[in-house]
């Protein structure tokens, strides 16, 4: 994947750096990506106020958590679309090369052969960490744009249906 993208790492935030403010600006934190958010996050409820160094997603983002429970779970990844979200620390950043789809590239880091390889190269033992130079090394299989901007609009689909039926199981 070094090949395919460029890498940063989240900066400076935690959850104490939380407010109520709805007007401050959105921010994610690692943690949030196992509770509230699937394979495409395009709405952020949670906010924080600037930093300085602070890392913002530039609208074509795949996030990856840094560190988690276990290896499973860490291989887990999400795309941001929209510019302007603080990536908060403990996030792996990739920022896809024109030719790869955000959403297709979490799909493939989320499941099948790329998240076995990226659970293999997870360390640790009660937590465990995965590392930008980690993902760099991941083999991945991909199609054409087209084929995988299908894919990805055929997933995020998929996951408003379930969502849907969520809310409605809920009430």
């Amino acid at each position: 994947m070094g090949l395919l993208a460029s890498f940063t790492k989240g900066n400076g935030y935690s959850k104490k750096d939380l407010v109520q403010d709805s007007n401050q600006t959105p921010i994610i934190l690692y943690g949030s990506l196992y509770t509230n958010y699937k394979t495409n996050i395009e709405k952020v409820d949670t906010f924080a106020r600037v930093k300085d160094k602070t890392i913002y997603s530039s609208g074509n983002d795949v996030v990856v958590p840094a560190s988690g429970e276990s290896a499973e779970d860490i291989s887990r990844a999400s795309a941001i679309l929209k510019k302007g979200i603080i990536l908060g620390g403990d996030l792996n950043i990739i920022h896809p090369l024109p030719d790869l789809n955000a959403i297709f590239l979490a799909i493939t880091i989320s499941n099948g052969t790329q998240k076995r390889e990226l659970s293999r190269r997870a360390q640790g033992k009660s937590v465990v960490h995965l590392r930008n130079q980690d993902l760099k090394q991941v083999n991945l299989l991909y199609p054409n744009l087209e084929e995988q901007q299908k894919i990805g609009s055929f997933f995020k689909h998929l996951d408003e249906l379930i969502t849907l039926h969520q809310c409605r199981y809920t009430n």
